[in-house]
């Protein structure tokens, strides 16, 4: 018999309470506590010609299917949009300036910063151009305004480092928040097997699992 899982206490996306909405760039859903898989990128991170192309491919999907979306429907959107994403972000285009350890050291501290008072973080992965989070947002805080935060301290800081100014991450971000422990576990494996998938070596990455995740469900590098 299947032990339990502390994933199991965890609050995933319930489609019978309310879901806020809103859009920027993208869509994003938001439920108060709820647990999220969260990709942002380096601003340079895409060639922009490829970005055209998917921003009008995404646009014609979204006016022929109206939210709220149903789980195939959810399904299809990430399958068609999020993974194109994915596979072009581990190409390693653009300066790739996250490979270098003292700017992924500077994301970390940052990701972990609010731990425990804002959001529970159970795994992410800095690469050399994007960064994947797996967290729980704590009552009375937003998904929304946590990567405003990160995003904001993290550019400042980068820049100061490297001596550079301007923008440095995409203005928006992909979010998708996890339908249950299947996913959460599918969503721990992927940031696992992430470096390797993009061919990195020791010291272009820097990964975290929080310790429960380390020994549960399939354990490291299943």
């Amino acid at each position: 018999m299947r032990m339990p899982s502390p994933a199991d206490h965890l609050r995933f996306f319930n489609a019978r309470e309310e879901i806020e909405r809103h859009f920027t760039v993208l869509p994003h859903w938001e439920q108060p506590g709820a647990t999220y898989f969260v990709t942002f990128r380096l601003g340079d991170s895409i060639p922009q010609g490829k970005l055209d192309e998917w921003s009008k491919q995404r646009d014609r999907w979204l006016a022929t299917h109206a939210e709220p979306w149903n789980e195939e429907d959810e399904a299809e959107y990430h399958q068609l949009f999020s993974a194109s994403i994915e596979r072009w972000l581990d190409l390693g285009h653009g300066a790739c300036v996250l490979r270098n350890p003292k700017v992924a050291g500077i994301v970390r501290s940052s990701l972990q910063h609010f731990q425990r008072q804002r959001c529970a973080q159970h795994a992410f992965v800095v690469m050399p151009n994007h960064v994947h989070v797996l967290l729980t947002v704590l009552d009375g805080h937003s998904m929304s305004d946590l990567v405003h935060s990160w995003k904001s301290f993290t550019a400042h800081e980068i820049n100061k480092l490297l001596g550079i100014s301007g923008s440095l991450w995409q203005r928006d971000y992909f979010d998708r928040m996890i339908r249950d422990s299947v996913h959460f576990w599918n969503c721990v494996r992927y940031i696992r097997r992430n470096p390797v998938k993009a061919c990195l070596a020791q010291g272009q990455y820097s990964i975290f699992e929080a310790d429960w995740v380390k020994t549960g469900e399939g354990g490291p590098g299943h």
